[in-house]
């Protein structure tokens, strides 16, 4: 899952997407408003986290630019012990929870995770696919009972395409998600071919099944339809 981190405080954008990759999330950052919305502007992301007192302004900005472009985003406002009235003027624009500092990053995290399952998973903490069990918290993966290993980048492949069944994804959506900015630095999308082959062999050979259709010139679309 990929979120932005908009905060100005340096430490404390640092330690909050050094904590968060360690959960296993996907983090992009941002100092201020302009280079938040330059972001939001060229990728989609699961979550923004939003600091309200920004230097170039305050951060419910990019809460009214987010619902423009991307509705399913979710948003949680990271806010002073004294702005109440911008608490409710997030939620009233759109945003979904807000954590009030100092707060403990377990809890931020926590938050985080509820809010991805009820956006993307309709509260629930486990997500099935045919005969596949994911328990996202964990980052675990069962078929049928039995554990499949995964890689990183593999079980946030699965997750996404879980997230987007039958849809046609692109490579280009496919590698802005594992990668955010960093994909646009890539050379070719080869890599996206190569994650999406080894996560297909490892379900083929515990189901017996090809979950992925190849969608010519466009990208690919996971499906429990039989080929």
């Amino acid at each position: 899952m990929k979120i932005l981190v908009v905060e100005d405080e340096k430490n404390l954008r640092e330690t909050i997407v050094s904590f968060l990759e360690e959960e296993g999330f996907f983090c992009d950052h941002a100092e201020n408003i302009r280079f938040g919305s330059q972001k939001l502007d060229l990728y989609h992301y699961d979550c923004l986290l939003v600091d309200i007192g920004l230097p170039d302004g305050n951060g419910l900005t990019l809460i009214k630019e987010l619902k423009k472009l991307h509705t399913d985003t979710g948003i949680i406002i990271i806010s002073a012990k004294n702005s109440l009235d911008d608490k409710i003027s997030g939620l009233d624009l759109g945003a979904d929870d807000y954590i009030t500092k100092p707060f403990h990053l377990t809890e931020l995290s926590s938050r985080i995770k509820a809010l991805l399952r009820r956006r993307k998973f309709e509260g629930k903490k486990e997500v099935t696919f045919d005969n596949i069990q994911i328990i996202p918290e964990n980052r675990q993966v069962q078929i049928d009972g039995e554990q499949l290993p995964l890689t990183k980048k593999e079980f946030d492949l699965l997750i996404y395409f879980v997230a987007n069944p039958l849809r046609v994804l692109t490579k280009e959506a496919i590698a802005e998600h594992l990668w955010g900015d960093f994909a646009d630095s890539a050379d070719s999308l080869d890599f996206v071919y190569s994650h999406i082959k080894n996560l297909r062999r490892k379900l083929v050979e515990k189901t017996g099944k090809d979950y992925f259709r190849n969608v010519y010139g466009t990208g690919y679309k996971f499906t429990g339809e039989p080929l």
